[in-house]
């Protein structure tokens, strides 16, 4: 045989159409096949239905010579008088890539690639079948192997598109929902069986094929999606975390499907008054117990939850009611599963060879090379993915501190310096600007959230600007601190309240989301509620307390589930959260002050408007440390609202307190974080306080209260004003 057919019957060469199919001879045409294991192979003429037999040539190769070109099919005979009569995939020579597909994805610049790379249903010359592409540019070989081919590594032979290092075939006949994976040749000769970086759907764990999948959903959330806002900064945006997993599970302790989640969900979270859900990662990954952090297919929804179309379902119906879909997104690091992008074609292709870049000293995962075109492509695709095709509103990008700096969690000498000699990753931060840019131009109506935990300047200013370009920031710095003072003994609180002042002092340099995050109430941190001090009764008043002081403080709102009714044991992945505690009057005080925050949180201007700049918020009083109170203002843009919020971080009440206020009216009490209503002692004020011509605190006029023990007022104004107070 010829070296290249030879090569094509051992599954070493790169380019099988060259060599099948119709090939000119002369004045003729030679029709050949590889049909390995066949005993006899035949062609039907489609057009006059004559069957004609092709002679063996060696090792699978069949061929016979025509005068003229025919659409034909197969019929190959095999042992034990078995007959397949298939579509020879190998006569349809069409790319679905053009040149300019090409050159832009080698440039890092092609944004439409998602709908290209992967498993694309297509129809060539009324014939309809799958194109599979990927990018393996060292591979000596690639194949599609499938249930459509028994797992066959010479039967679907791909090609390589020129120098791109893409490799494609359309195979005729595959079917909806049928399994694939890549085999690769490596060119040491290894042979690696690949799950498609860009596969859309995967089989359950601990399986690891991808699926074929044509969505046929149709999306009914125009409305909602036509009527979202741009300018998202003054916006209430109030989020409840959630681990889909672990919110709700079946009486087998089996997971609830996204159809199955999505009506209790949506229930429960409006009854709180939440309008955002943040899920934790639902791309597919293989370990539960990773939370799915160690992502392994950045482009499809979990099957542990449903098909793709389910999860349209379940953003779809989230939006219908006027619910904003978060997605946790993990573009810092992969796993190093071996059906994954780790040494993804026999070479360090996603990931930095060098171990002191492309090793992440926490998690044990790879790191991506964000400096090579291809791979940063591949990252914003998987983003842009989740915002096209599954019309998610955010992503919150989890580690950027850990993409942000050369020597994270690394000692001296167990990283590299970049170009100036300093710990920045130039690669990663022109990556994350990109990644922003794209994200903005493409879709104004989504926002970015970054998980940054150092002091990174710029994180949510503009790029153009300067900056990162994230919409907005967890400030972490803010959780820290605030759970770290909640945690102290109240009769120390008056020696650290620097803790909480302290947030105020950077809360307008970025724009800032207060998480109580999944992170703090896991691996023996405890709950929210025992963090708290003292005994039963002050742990669910400082619960209380801590809710109203994150809602009082600048900044959007996160709370992760079982939160918002005290639940008492750390989050454990494996179950579901305590439901049976809101049986119990102490918990469902919590829940209820939790769902009243929310509605006081969306329906008042001045908690939302502008809280990334300073003149949203004014204190009245925080230096009465051996009190511990402190009290402040939040305004509205336009300065002419304001509610005023006072908190007493002790157990002792404090009666005939003055604060000054800023009108010469009534003002009514609307929350009182001690009523009976939330499970606490009912000191307060009866609802109505007025003020007198006392000067107090730089404020002609003052109010005198009283603030019951761990608790906290919120007090509106009665008098209607305009203009400036």
């Amino acid at each position: 045989m010829d070296e290249k057919l030879e090569k094509l019957v051992r599954a070493e060469y790169h380019n099988p159409y060259e060599l099948l199919s119709w090939q000119k001879t002369g004045q003729d045409y030679v029709l050949r096949v590889f049909v390995p294991g066949a005993l006899s192979v035949s062609v039907i003429n489609n057009e006059n239905g004559r069957k004609f037999s092709l002679k063996h040539v060696e090792s699978g190769i069949f061929e016979e010579i025509f005068k003229s070109r025919f659409p034909y099919i197969i019929e190959a005979e095999y042992k034990n008088n078995a007959i397949k009569t298939f579509i020879d995939p190998y006569a349809f020579d069409k790319s679905i890539f053009g040149e300019t597909d090409l050159y832009l994805f080698n440039e890092g610049n092609h944004f439409e690639i998602f709908k290209k790379m992967g498993a694309v249903h297509r129809v060539i010359d009324n014939t309809e079948g799958y194109n599979f592409s990927v990018w393996a540019p060292d591979a000596k070989r690639v194949s599609v192997i499938g249930d459509f081919n028994n797992w066959d590594g010479r039967i679907h032979q791909m090609r390589v598109l020129g120098n791109s290092g893409i490799w494609e075939i359309f195979i005729p006949g595959v079917g909806h929902g049928s399994l694939y994976k890549y085999e690769i040749l490596t060119k040491q000769n290894q042979i690696l069986l690949k799950s498609d970086p860009y596969g859309c759907y995967f089989e359950q764990r601990p399986k690891t094929a991808s699926i074929t999948w044509k969505s046929n959903y149709q999306w009914n959330d125009y409305e909602f999606i036509s009527k979202q806002e741009t300018g998202y900064h003054n916006l209430p945006l109030s989020i409840y975390e959630i681990h889909p997993g672990s919110w709700k599970k079946q009486k087998d302790g089996s997971f609830l499907n996204w159809r199955e989640l999505v009506f209790p969900l949506i229930d429960y979270v409006k009854e709180l008054g939440f309008n955002c859900i943040e899920l934790l990662p639902i791309a597919e990954h293989p370990l539960d117990a990773s939370w799915g952090y160690q992502t392994t297919g950045f482009y499809a929804p979990s099957s542990r939850y449903g098909n793709p179309d389910a999860f349209k379902f379940f953003v779809d119906v989230c939006h219908k009611n006027g619910i904003r879909i978060i997605l946790d997104w993990t573009p810092a690091h992969f796993p190093k599963d071996q059906h994954g992008l780790y040494l993804f074609d026999g070479t360090h292709l996603y990931e930095h060879q060098d171990p002191r870049k492309g090793e992440h000293p926490d998690w044990k995962s790879a790191i991506f090379n964000y400096g090579r075109y291809e791979v940063s492509n591949f990252l914003i695709g998987s983003a842009l993915n989740w915002l096209e095709n599954y019309h998610v509103d955010g992503l919150r990008v989890d580690a950027v501190a850990s993409m942000l700096y050369l020597d994270y969690s690394r000692k001296q000498g167990e990283w590299v310096p970049n170009i100036s000699g300093g710990r920045e990753n130039l690669e990663a931060i022109e990556f994350i600007k990109k990644l922003n840019t794209v994200v903005y131009s493409r879709h104004r109506q989504s926002f970015t959230i970054a998980e940054e935990s150092t002091a990174w300047p710029g994180v949510t200013t503009q790029v153009h600007h300067g900056g990162l370009g994230f919409g907005f920031k967890w400030n972490l710095g803010w959780m820290h601190d605030t759970l770290s003072f909640f945690s102290k003994d109240p009769i120390f609180r008056k020696y650290h309240v620097n803790m909480l002042t302290f947030s105020l002092l950077y809360a307008f340099s970025e724009n800032y989301i207060l998480p109580l995050s999944h992170d703090e109430i896991v691996y023996g941190k405890r709950s929210l509620l025992e963090k708290m001090p003292g005994d039963e009764w002050q742990k669910f008043a400082n619960l209380r307390l801590l809710f109203g002081w994150q809602y009082g403080h600048p900044g959007k709102k996160l709370v992760f589930m079982s939160g918002e009714f005290g639940q008492r044991n750390e989050w454990d992945y494996r179950g579901e959260i305590d439901w049976y505690l809101l049986n119990y009057e102490s918990h469902r005080g919590i829940f209820r002050l939790v769902r009243d925050l929310n509605n006081l949180y969306v329906s008042n201007p001045e908690m939302y408007e502008n809280d990334s700049s300073h003149r949203c918020f004014q204190w009245i009083d925080f230096s009465d440390v051996d009190n511990t109170v402190m009290s402040f203002l939040r305004w509205n843009r336009k300065m002419d609202r304001f509610l005023v919020f006072i908190f007493n971080f002790t157990p002792v009440p404090r009666y005939n307190y003055r604060i000054g206020v800023p009108l010469m009216c009534n003002y009514r009490e609307i929350i009182n974080s001690d009523s009976f209503f939330y499970g606490g002692s009912n000191m307060g004020n009866n609802g109505f306080i007025r003020s007198r011509k006392i000067e107090s605190h730089s404020f002609k006029q003052s109010i005198e209260i009283t603030i019951p023990p761990l608790g906290f007022l919120v007090l509106r104004p009665e008098k209607e004003h305009t203009g400036n107070v």
